[in-house]
C-alpha cells in the first residue's frame, strides 16, 4: 500500500462515495445479506448513528475514498456496552494490499481508548464458496486474530442460495468486575486521525 492512503474519521458528507464502494457488495455478493442498495440518505442517516458514540473511519487515497471501517453497538442493553460488533469494507480492487489491516488496526486502537473489550463481526459463511461469497472475510478476521464463537447454518438466502452466518470475536482487554465506563468517540481526545 502507498504511502499516499490515509485515513480519517468519516461524516455524512462521506455517504455517497462510501456509497459506491458498499453497492457491488450488495449487489453482486453474499457478503453483505442486503437485497437493495440503501440511498444515499439512509447511508448518511447510518454514518451520523454509528458516530454518536463509536469510529467509522475512511480511507482515502489522495482525495478518493478507498475503504471504510467501523463499530457499532453489539447489542443495545446496558451490559452490553463493552462490546461492539465491527465491519469492514474495501474497494474491491484494494484487496490484498494491507489497506483492511491497516484500518482494522486503526479502529481497534480507537475502542480500546474507548474502553471496548470486545470485538464481534458478523460474517456470510459458505460450506461450498462460490462467485458470490469466497470465505474471504472470515479469513482475514482469522489472521487479525478473531475466532469463531458462533455458527448459524443456512440462515440468510441470497441469490437462491442459502448461506451460513458466522460471529467471530476478538478481545482486546481485561474482564474486570467494575470495569471502566465506554467514552464516546465523540468526547475521545484525538481520535479523529487525519493519516495513519
Amino acid at each position: 500500500m502507498g504511502m499516499d492512503v490515509s485515513i480519517r474519521m468519516a461524516d455524512e458528507a462521506d455517504a455517497e462515495e462510501l456509497l459506491e464502494i458498499y453497492a457491488p457488495y450488495v449487489r453482486n455478493t453474499a457478503v453483505s445479506f442486503e437485497y437493495e442498495v440503501p440511498s444515499v440518505s439512509e447511508f448518511a442517516r447510518r454514518i451520523r448513528q454509528v458516530l454518536l458514540k463509536y469510529p467509522y473511519l475512511v480511507a482515502a487515497e489522495g482525495h478518493a475514498a478507498v475503504g471504510y471501517a467501523y463499530a457499532s453497538a453489539f447489542k443495545e442493553r446496558a451490559a452490553y456496552d463493552w462490546a461492539v460488533e465491527t465491519s469492514i469494507y474495501l474497494r474491491r480492487d484494494q484487496r490484498g494490499k494491507g489497506l483492511g489491516k491497516q484500518l482494522y488496526l486503526e479502529l481497534e486502537g480507537i475502542l480500546k481508548r474507548q474502553n471496548i473489550l470486545n470485538l464481534n463481526a458478523c460474517i456470510a459463511y459458505t460450506p461450498h464458496p462460490d462467485d458470490r461469497l469466497d470465505n474471504a472475510s472470515m479469513r482475514f478476521h482469522e489472521r487479525l486474530g478473531y475466532r469463531k464463537a458462533g455458527h448459524f447454518t443456512k440462515c440468510g438466502c441470497k441469490f437462491g442460495t442459502w448461506y451460513d452466518m458466522i460471529w467471530m470475536e476478538k478481545i482486546i482487554g481485561e474482564h474486570c468486575g467494575d470495569p471502566a465506563p465506554v467514552i464516546p468517540v465523540t468526547l475521545l481526545p484525538g481520535a479523529c486521525p487525519s493519516s495513519s
